[in-house]
């Protein structure tokens, strides 16, 4: 059966859409989505795992991706998405097709950063080779760059120094995503602290979230939709305690979209899961069979979204319509700074 963008849409009141995120983080609503539906806080987490259970979180980092470059006299926007095994960046850009290759462009807001262009894609994808790498182009890119927050969150004047930290998760320490894995926003030490006292364990593995998480689907179809892939990284510590956690038979609770798809990525038929370093473009969409998690912390996802796609593979289609219904008319508060849903799995 071919499944339409159009089976995943549903409207959402715009003020639904959070602004800024819950003080303190693990204030924020939680929706528990099982056979019924539990409305809750994320603070009230330990209560809801078990001693045994181990969460999958994603360390990635988010830089400051948002450049602004003039080739000759016009404007160029560009959104970092990934570096390339031969020393080049993937980007986006905006008014791409005023761009060559050998084009050199010259980035606002750092002295002497600069990148030529070595590489051109239908869509607006571009290769950019940087005059700095190491320690200098961190340095340069940190001086240019600026957050490049979603959309739908409204910043007139650009992102604020708040969202710089509000922005940014507690598990956060391998630069590289261009978009927060928003889940682990919700987390504080305090939290943390009860979960491990409650005998709930935590892997840390890496997925940093690319540009392609702004872009729309294009195809009605989404049998046709291709991801861009994203870098990702499963260490043989993370590993084993994955698997030894379910040979145990603690439950696998994937923080975030990010976490699950870096998981699917790396886990066999068998359900064992393996060290894990490289690209994905892994797309799930109902119909997916998931080994690599029994339950999932996630926020709430865009209509028609390839991630709302994946919590319907994940947890039902028809029981998330049902919960997204709930959470609006309950006013719960959608998409990155917003509240948050744990799913099981489908039976």
């Amino acid at each position: 059966m071919t499944l339409s963008a159009a089976d995943f849409d549903f409207s959402l009141p715009p003020e639904r859409i959070a602004q800024c995120p819950a003080v303190p983080r693990d204030a924020a609503r939680l929706l528990v989505v099982g056979d019924i539906f539990s409305d809750r806080v994320v603070r009230d987490l330990p209560d809801l795992l078990r001693p045994g259970d181990l969460l999958v979180v994603n360390d990635t980092r988010v830089i400051a991706a948002q450049l602004m470059a003039m080739r000759g006299a016009a404007r160029v926007g560009i959104t970092l998405d990934r570096p390339l095994a031969d020393g080049t960046w993937h980007a986006l850009a905006r008014n791409a097709r005023r761009l060559h290759v050998g084009d050199e462009l010259r980035f606002l807001g750092a002295d002497d950063f600069s990148a030529s262009v070595a590489a051109l894609e239908d869509g607006g994808g571009v290769a950019l080779r940087f005059s700095h790498d190491g320690t200098d182009f961190q340095h340069r890119l940190a001086a240019a760059g600026a957050l490049a927050l979603p959309p739908y969150i409204a910043r007139p004047l650009g992102p604020t120094a708040q969202d710089a930290a509000d922005y940014q998760t507690m598990f956060a320490r391998r630069d590289g995503a261009v978009a927060a894995p928003t889940a682990g926003l919700h987390f504080t030490p305090s939290l943390l602290h009860r979960l491990a006292a409650r005998g709930i364990g935590r892997a840390d593995v890496t997925l940093h979230v690319g540009a392609g998480t702004f872009l729309p689907m294009r195809d009605d179809d989404i049998s046709r939709h291709k991801l861009h892939a994203e870098r990702g990284e499963i260490g043989a510590a993370a590993a084993d305690a994955i698997n030894q956690a379910r040979r145990a038979g603690g439950r696998i609770v994937a923080v975030g979209t990010t976490s699950l798809r870096l998981l699917e990525s790396a886990t066999g038929e068998t359900g064992e899961l393996h060290p894990f370093a490289g690209e994905t473009d892994i797309f799930i969409m109902p119909g997916t069979k998931v080994r690599g998690a029994d339950m999932l912390l996630t926020n709430f996802h865009l209509p028609r979204s390839t991630l709302f796609m994946l919590v319907c593979a994940f947890a039902g289609t028809a029981r998330m319509h049902a919960a997204y219904s709930h959470a609006i008319a309950a006013g719960y508060r959608f998409y990155s700074y917003g509240d948050a849903t744990l799913l099981s799995g489908a039976s």
